[in-house]
């Protein structure tokens, strides 16, 4: 209940729409109640006492009432559904908003198809508790209040003996609703990894295939889909358990007042009329009464995934502009670790320890190092994907701690091997940085780039759209496009991967020529993986179990005989005579 409380936020710009929906609601409730009373009165007056007038007059005030209803109901309608859908549009969009903002960090360790449930399944149990259950669950409140006041002001003693039952409903059903909201959440947890499990699937279809394990993903499949289906069975048992005492309640107050009601028009005390209004009360809450068990269910559904969307939304963002951040003005491109040490959150061991290193404008800084030796982390602290532990990493003297992330990264650019590219035209994929730029600039950066003429052979040009995550491009024809999309950003500091195993001869020739064009008048760094752009690094830094094993050219670690000198026999010595000849120019 208190996460359904904290929609009110999100409630306030629909105020008037609320108060509407709420008035109409009472207007029905009332023309609920009249009904009973009327058909009362047919018996004794009109039926008893022979006014066959009374009779036809009778039947156009109900019909009447129920063209009323009608049209409320019309409005009632549409007013739920237009709340519930702004409601569920500005959590949703609220909940994405947030994820963008969310650091690595918190992306390292949730499940990407966790974010997917949150944002399509959890809202939407929200949006149709607001939609439907909101309105069934106040219109019932009104309904059982009026029909309980007026059947203590028509007669008390049989008002309090036919609704005697519902004190153990009402006991039977809030207990319900104390354990439902954790089922909810045990299946919307559930629904989250069977989310997971898909997009794993699907993303890594590949290699399923090739090593032909569709049985045993099937197998992994099934057992996460059966805890979905097990948790769901769990809430249908409690709630069938339920129900059948709701409808054993409503039954028992039916017959106590036939019994007790009965006998009291025998003794003259009520007429007819009186208890077949009476009863027909009774009858008018009791459906409702039974729905209230459902919608029980469904507040329960919907306070478990608002929990999960609020789980999200009360994240602070670890890496964010601080208070009177300050805006970084055009970068010269100098970058100092100063001592740093960094440590993945949950891990216990760091994966870079001090590091110190000054870097000049304009310079290139080959890095250099085994699987595993903190390559990766070095360059994700440029950017401020994550924060030191210990020391300072400075740009152009500024802490990155104390600066404003947008105008930091829009002077970065990076290009790796697995540059992802987005289900758009390849014109909106090479301008993503920069959206405002012209066509002119978008042709002269994949020129640049050298994509232009594999670009223009597609049907569409600069428009094709290519598939998710670029697939339809060649693995050098999406490396290209990234190239042209930091060239047109025209970043200060570079972050690239320089790896082209994956490529044929002529499209690794154009890829390093599109490199090198990147690279001039930036400071660079590069996960070097090419023997061109050792020798041409104005540094080079090897990496070793997070630490700085050796610094400096190519030329001076050779000499030296160390760690470097390994690297070089074992990985790039094979180069020396395979390098393409527009290389180093």
């Amino acid at each position: 209940m208190k996460y359904l409380l904290r929609l009110r936020p999100i409630l306030a710009p629909y105020g008037w729409q609320i108060l509407v929906s709420l008035l109409i609601l009472l207007l029905i409730t009332a023309t609920q109640l009249v009904v009973p009373s009327i058909i009362g009165n047919v018996i004794d007056y009109g039926l008893s006492g022979g006014h066959e007038g009374y009779l036809v007059t009778a039947a156009l005030v109900i019909l009447g009432i129920g063209l009323l209803r009608a049209v409320l109901s019309f409005f009632q309608s549409y007013l739920g559904a237009w709340i519930s859908q702004h409601i569920s549009f500005d959590l949703r969009n609220r909940l994405y908003n947030h994820i963008q903002y969310l650091s690595f960090s918190y992306h390292d360790r949730m499940q990407t198809g966790q974010l997917i449930s949150r944002c399509i399944e959890d809202v939407s149990s929200v949006q149709e508790f607001t939609g439907s259950g909101v309105v069934e669950l106040v219109q019932i409140l009104l309904l059982i209040l009026g029909v309980a006041v007026l059947l203590f002001i028509d007669n008390p003693r049989l008002a309090f003996i036919s609704l005697l039952p519902m004190i153990p409903l009402i006991v039977v059903t809030v207990r319900f609703g104390e354990r439902v909201g954790k089922m909810f959440y045990a299946i919307d947890q559930a629904l989250g990894s069977l989310s997971a499990r898909l997009q794993e699937n699907v993303m890594g279809a590949q290699v399923v295939r090739a090593f032909a394990r569709e049985p045993y993903e099937i197998q992994r499949f099934d057992v996460t889909n059966r805890d979905v289906y097990d948790a769901r069975v769990n809430i249908l048992h409690q709630w069938s358990r339920i129900m059948s005492t709701s409808h054993f309640l409503v039954a028992f107050s039916t017959i106590l007042i036939l019994w007790f009601g009965g006998n009291m028009v025998l003794n003259g005390e009520i007429t007819l009329g009186e208890m077949v209004a009476f009863n027909g009360y009774l009858l008018m809450i009791a459906e409702p009464t039974r729905q209230l068990v459902w919608l029980v269910n469904t507040a329960g559904e919907a306070g478990a995934g608002l929990k999960r969307t609020f789980d999200v939304l009360d994240l602070q963002p670890e890496i964010a502009s601080p208070p009177a951040a300050i805006v970084l003005p055009p970068l010269s491109g100098r970058v100092e670790f100063r001592e740093v040490n960094f440590r993945y959150q949950d891990e216990t061991n760091a994966a870079l320890r001090q590091i110190n290193l000054q870097v000049e404008p304009n310079q290139i800084v080959a890095i250099i190092g085994s699987t595993g030796s903190g390559k990766t982390s070095f360059i994700s602290l440029i950017p401020r994907f994550y924060d030191v532990s210990h020391g300072a990493l400075l740009v152009d003297g500024y802490d990155l701690r104390q600066v404003d992330l947008p105008s930091l990264r829009r002077q970065i650019g990076i290009v790796l091997q697995t540059s992802l590219l987005f289900s758009d035209s390849i014109r909106e994929n090479i301008a993503y940085g920069r959206p405002d730029a012209s066509l002119d600039e978008v042709i002269a950066a994949a020129k640049a780039a050298q994509a232009h003429e594999f670009i223009m052979e597609m049907p569409e040009g600069y428009d094709t759209v290519v598939g998710e995550r670029g697939i339809t491009l060649s693995g050098g024809q999406r490396q290209r496009v990234a190239i042209a999309r930091a060239l047109l950003l025209n970043p200060r500091i570079l972050i690239l991967d320089d790896s082209t195993s994956s490529v044929d001869t002529h499209t690794e020739r154009l890829i390093q020529q599109a490199l090198n064009t990147l690279m001039e008048g930036r400071t660079t760094f590069v996960i070097a993986q090419r023997l061109s752009t050792v020798r041409r690094a104005d540094q080079i830094i090897v990496l070793d179990q997070g630490k700085i094993a050796e610094r400096g050219t190519h030329a001076e670690l050779l000499a030296k005989d160390g760690l470097y000198r390994e690297i070089y026999e074992l990985q790039l010595r094979v180069q020396e005579s395979s390098e393409p000849s527009v290389v180093g120019s």
